[in-house]
Formats: C-alpha cells, structure tokens, sequence
C-alpha cells in the first residue's frame, strides 16, 4: 500500500482483542476497539482498563472504545478481526455493509467454522468478497502482549507489500510480525494447535507424565502439517511461528484456555461442568468437530483430535479414550 497506516479498529474487546488494541496504540496509531458489552466500552473509555477480560493492565488513555461497529471501522484504514471464531461471518457481513471499499482487513481469530469446516480466511473471502485479507497468529498470551513483553508472531497475506505495510504499522521493538505469504499454513497451524492444547491438558490432568505430553505435542504437529499439506499450503510454515511456536507454548501452560480445560477434564471433571460459567472462549471446543469435518472431506485421518472430540461432545471416558489411541498400530513415524 502507498499510504502508511494510521487509523486501526480493533473488532473484539476480549483480552487478545484488547492487547492488540496496546499494540497498535504503543505503535503509533490511532485505535478504535468495538466491544460487544456496553460496560466493557464504559471501563475501557472512564477507568482505562478492560476489567473483565484483561484485569490490572492499565490501557492508554488514547484507546478509544465503542459499541457501535459502524463507528469503529468508519475511518479505519486497516481492520483487526478478534472476534471469536464462530463469529467472524456475521460481524464480517455487517462491516462490509458498512465499510465496502478495499479496506485490509486482518484475521487474528483462531479456529474454523462449525458449520461449514472453512477456514476463517475463507469464511472472510465470503463474508467480505473485496476485502484486503491477511492473518496474525503465533505464540501469544494477551496479557504478556499488554504489558510489552517481547513477542514475536506471523503476519501472514498474498500481497507482499501489504504484508510490510501492516507489519510496519503494529511493529514495535517488544512486538514482532515477521511477514509471510501462506496464509493457509498460519490459519491451519493457528487453529488446531488448541484442539491438541486441550489433549495435552487431558494427559497432564490425569497425571500420564512429561514423556506423553510430549508425544501428544509431536504426533498433534503431524496431524497438523498432514491436514496443511491437503489444503496445500507449504509444511514449512509449520516449522514456525504460527505452527511449531504457537503449539508449544498453548500445549505447555495453564495460562492456555485450551490447556487449562483438558487438565480440567483429565482431572476428572465432566465437560458440562467444566464449561459452566466460563466468560473467555476455548476455541478448541468448537475446532474439534469442525476439524474433522474438513478432515474427512479431505480424507486426513487426525486421532488426537478425534478423540478430544469424542472426550468434549460424545461423552467419552478419559481411560477408554486413552487406551484407544495406545491400541493404535505400530506404524512408521514419517
């Protein structure tokens, strides 16, 4: 693009919604977060804090926070997409509706449709069929990104010199995005890392150690690149941030939702319970199903995420589950 960017709205006042809010603004930018909760937006624009979702982190006074999507995308020159996955092609139809010019809009919610098994850059290719699309995903725990600690992610688009107008508009020394072009590879590596977060917890919660954690981390990443790979996108993508370094970090701390959940329900636990009264969303819960619906149009076999699916929505045991996925055949790694 030849124009910088200078005017962000950040769609999504949820805790990455609100960090990424920082970022812009720590990078110089005018920013605009819409926020579903009318008491969000009043917290957000009296005591300069997203109380809820992103407690005890000051927020600059500049942030500026609405209610009205028209109101937040109307001067924006480019669009952050936080919204939870479920939700991005209805929020995407309204803001083509408002704002239907080439305005970049930039996906960073993790997850695939339930409905239809798309990937969120293709349900935005749908919901809005001008827009400029690119991806933000990698190893990122809001609050660590709202106070300025060092992160790095992959600012993923077709268009390369798109991709270097967006990273220089949310670049700061604590705030990385390296550029990349397969969007594909960074949407999938995004995604399912949650489903095989939430196996990990499972297996740390019902205490089966170090050693098959790591398993699960290894054997998730080649379901991963296999289901990447039926899609076409480069298995290299996969080796970094938005694939290997986000996976890592989502499988190996309780600061993850997903992981959180698994230990939960691997600590014995039933789903419903665990899932009662919860106000952040575990994306995974909704990834799994959809997952396996792409996957068996592309005739992907995943087990792991098979059977976290059969855990969350078909009420299977921990230790029939578990001893399933060790009947397996032995079979050659690669």
């Amino acid at each position: 693009m030849a124009d910088p960017i200078q005017r962000i709205a950040v769609i999504g006042a949820g805790a990455w919604g609100t960090a990424l809010a920082s970022v812009a603004q720590r990078a110089g930018r005018h920013v605009v977060i819409h926020a579903h909760e009318a008491e969000t937006a009043e917290a957000i624009n009296t005591g300069h804090e997203n109380a809820v979702f992103l407690p005890g982190i000051p927020l600059d006074s500049e942030i500026r926070a609405t209610t009205s999507l028209d109101e937040a995308v109307r001067q924006a020159n480019a669009i952050l997409m936080v919204t939870p996955a479920q939700f991005l092609r209805p929020t995407l139809t309204q803001i083509s509706a408002a704002k239907p010019g080439s305005v970049p809009i930039v996906i960073c919610a993790k997850g695939i449709e339930l409905d239809t098994g798309l990937l969120m850059n293709e349900v935005a290719e749908t919901a809005a069929p001008n827009a400029m699309l690119a991806v933000l995903s990698g190893p990122t725990f809001a609050a660590e990104v709202a106070r300025g600690l060092p992160t790095a992610v992959t600012l993923a688009c077709a268009d390369n010199n798109l991709a270097t107008s967006l990273a220089d508009a949310l670049g700061t020394p604590s705030f990385r995005p390296y550029t990349a072009s397969d969007v594909v590879g960074a949407e999938v590596g995004g995604a399912i890392k949650n489903v095989i977060a939430i196996a990990c917890g499972v297996v740390d919660g019902h205490g089966l150690g170090q050693n098959a954690r790591a398993a699960v981390i290894a054997r998730g990443l080649a379901e991963i690149t296999r289901f990447a790979m039926a899609l076409d996108a480069d298995p290299r993508t996969l080796m970094g941030l938005s694939g290997l370094g986000d996976l890592t970090l989502t499988c190996t701390s309780t600061a993850s939702r997903n992981y959180a959940l698994g230990a939960i329900l691997g600590g014995g636990t039933a789903f419903p319970d665990a899932m009662a009264g919860r106000k952040t969303v575990a994306e995974g819960v909704t990834t799994a199903p959809a997952v396996l619906t792409r996957a068996s149009a592309l005739g992907v076999e995943m087990p792991i995420c098979a059977a976290v699916n059969d855990i969350l929505h078909h009420g299977a045991g921990i230790e029939d589950t578990i001893a399933t996925i060790l009947a397996r055949p032995l079979r050659p790694e690669a």
